[in-house]
C-alpha cells in the first residue's frame, strides 16, 4: 500500500532526526534544540494537514527562530498564527538540555516573533483561505535544529565550524531532496540567502536540468532592515520577477 505524501514526508523527519543526532557541537554553543523532536505533535499536524499534495512552490527557511519553531514546532511558527490561522495547538515537551534563558513554553509563550508574523500574516492577507494558499505552496525549514551559546544568544547554521557545517549540511541537505522528491515543486525558493544557497548546494543538479527552478527573497527578520519597510510588497515583486505570482508558472 502507497504511503500518503505527508506520511513519506514526517519519516523524513524522523530520519533527520536520527541523523542528527550523534552530532556534537563545541564552544561557543552550549546548547542545542531539536523541534522534530519535543515537538513533534505539532511539526507532524501541520505536514499531515497541509503537506498531503504535490505543490508549485516550496518556500524553505534556514532553521527556527526562539520564539517561532522552537516553541510550536512549525516553520517560522509565530504563536498566535498557528494558533489562529494555521488552526494547531498541541501540547509541545521540553528539550532534554534546557537553555535557563530560552525556556521552551509551547503555546503558552507570550513572546512574538517577528519574522513569523511577517510571514504568515502576509499569507493570510494574500490568499485569505488556507486551502487557497496550500494547494500550490508549502513551507518547510532546511535545519531544524536551534543553536544557542551560554549567554542564550541564537547561533545561525551558517556560523558553526567547518566541521560541525559539514555533519549538520550532510543530513539536512539529504531531507530537503527527499521532500522535493516527494512534492515536485516547480519552484524551490530560499527565504533568504542561506536557504538559497543551500537549495543550489543539494539540489543543483535538478536546478542544472530544469527540473526545478530556485530563487531567493527578502528573509522578514527585523535583523535586516530591507524587512523593516515593506517587506511583504519586496517580496510580492521578487516573486513576480521570478514568475511565482498566482496564476503564472
Amino acid at each position: 500500500m502507497t504511503r500518503s505524501i505527508s506520511s513519506q514526508i514526517n519519516a523524513a523527519g524522523r530520519r533527520l532526526c536520527r541523523e542528527l543526532a550523534p552530532l556534537r557541537f563545541e564552544l561557543p554553543v552550549t546548547h542545542v534544540y531539536n523541534p522534530l523532536e519535543y515537538a513533534r505533535r505539532s511539526h507532524e499536524e501541520y505536514v499531515t494537514r497541509y503537506g498531503n499534495t504535490k505543490k508549485r512552490v516550496l518556500l524553505l527557511g534556514m532553521n527556527p527562530g526562539p520564539y517561532g519553531m522552537a516553541q510550536t514546532g512549525v516553520p517560522f511558527g509565530e504563536v498566535q498564527m498557528v494558533q489562529s490561522w494555521l488552526g494547531i495547538e498541541q501540547r509541545i515537551d521540553k528539550p532534554v538540555h534546557e537553555h535557563p534563558k530560552r525556556p521552551v513554553l509551547g503555546f503558552a509563550c507570550t513572546r512574538s516573533e517577528v519574522s513569523g508574523k511577517r510571514l504568515w500574516g502576509a499569507i493570510a492577507e494574500q490568499f485569505g483561505e488556507l486551502d487557497v494558499f496550500f494547494k500550490d505552496f508549502f513551507i518547510a525549514n532546511y535545519c531544524p535544529l536551534v543553536f544557542m551559546e551560554e549567554s542564550g544568544r541564537n547561533r545561525t547554521p551558517d556560523k558553526l565550524p567547518v566541521r560541525e557545517k559539514e555533519g549538520v549540511f550532510a543530513a539536512c541537505d539529504n531531507y530537503l531532496q527527499r521532500i522535493v522528491g516527494l512534492l515536485e515543486p516547480r519552484w524551490v525558493i530560499g527565504v533568504g540567502g542561506f536557504a538559497e544557497k543551500r537549495i543550489q548546494a543539494a539540489c543543483g543538479p535538478a536546478v542544472d536540468a530544469g527540473d526545478i527552478r530556485s530563487g531567493v527573497i527578502l528573509h522578514p527578520s527585523p535583523a535586516n532592515p530591507r524587512a523593516n519597510t515593506d517587506w511583504f510588497g519586496t517580496v510580492r515583486k521578487q516573486l513576480c520577477t521570478l514568475g511565482v505570482c498566482r496564476g503564472k508558472t
